[in-house]
């Protein structure tokens, strides 16, 4: 090799320099480097927040949450029970009418069963003897008011037996009934049904009962208290005409037609 020889390389005898890539642009076989800043496809740059990855089991974006039970659907008079889906609430002019109908068969019963009392009283009082006719301090006299004394406590039990009996008959009318199929007779014919807040399905006895026996107190107080407690689902601000009584059973009460 002389000195000064443009083509040091023996081996290439044409003096051709390797190919080297235009400065600033890259050639065939080399790796691409991104301008700085910006984040190469498939991986977040700095600066870049990451997506997180979407939770299995949970609604994504654009998916309403599914509402729990008794949720009410924009405060529009309906609601979503689990077991029913969304069903409408009973107005209270259904509500009242039920219970109107419902009077109507406690009447009905409550005449039924008064001109049997009244009868069977008239029948005892017609046995009691009349002792003037007989001599003061007779034995005569006193045997008949011995009779007379014992129809007496037989008018007496008769009576609170019948109130008794009338009681019994109203507590298994509305208890019952609500309890193991959710309606009254009233219920039945305005398509109204009393269920779980929680379940949809009818009260059961516990809940039933529960929900009987307040307006039943109430009527201690000379019918007020009961008045009062089929009035107060009117004073209930969730909106879901939920009474003193539902609130204190877990119930509601529903249309269903």
């Amino acid at each position: 090799m002389s000195f000064g020889d443009p083509n040091p390389n023996p081996n290439n005898p044409y003096g051709q320099q390797p190919n080297q890539p235009p400065q600033g642009q890259p050639g065939y076989g080399y790796p691409q480097e991104a301008p700085q800043g910006v984040p190469q496809q498939g991986q977040p740059g700095y600066g870049y927040p990451q997506q997180p990855d979407q939770p299995q089991g949970q609604p994504g974006y654009g998916y309403p949450p599914q509402q729990p039970g008794g949720t009410l659907q924009a405060n529009n008079g309906y609601i979503n029970v689990a077991g029913l889906g969304t069903v409408e609430l009973a107005t209270m002019g259904r509500r009242l009418g039920a219970r109107a109908l419902d009077g109507v068969a406690y009447f009905i019963l409550y005449m039924i069963f008064s001109a049997i009392g009244v009868a069977g009283l008239v029948g005892a009082s017609k046995s009691i003897d009349d002792c003037s006719s007989y001599s003061y301090g007779t034995e005569s006299y006193t045997q008949c008011m011995n009779d007379a004394a014992d129809a007496s406590v037989g008018i007496v039990a008769g009576f609170f037996g019948f109130i008794a009996v009338f009681a019994l008959i109203a507590l298994l009318y509305e208890w019952l009934m609500v309890s193991i199929w959710g309606a009254t007779l009233g219920k039945m014919v305005l398509n109204v049904k009393v269920v779980k807040e929680s379940t949809g399905q009818a009260p059961g006895l516990g809940a039933g009962f529960i929900r009987w026996i307040i307006p039943m107190v109430g009527s201690l107080f000379c019918g007020l208290g009961t008045l009062l407690v089929y009035l107060s689902p009117f004073f209930d601000n969730s909106g879901k005409l939920q009474g003193w009584h539902d609130r204190a059973g877990s119930t509601i009460v529903i249309k269903t037609k």
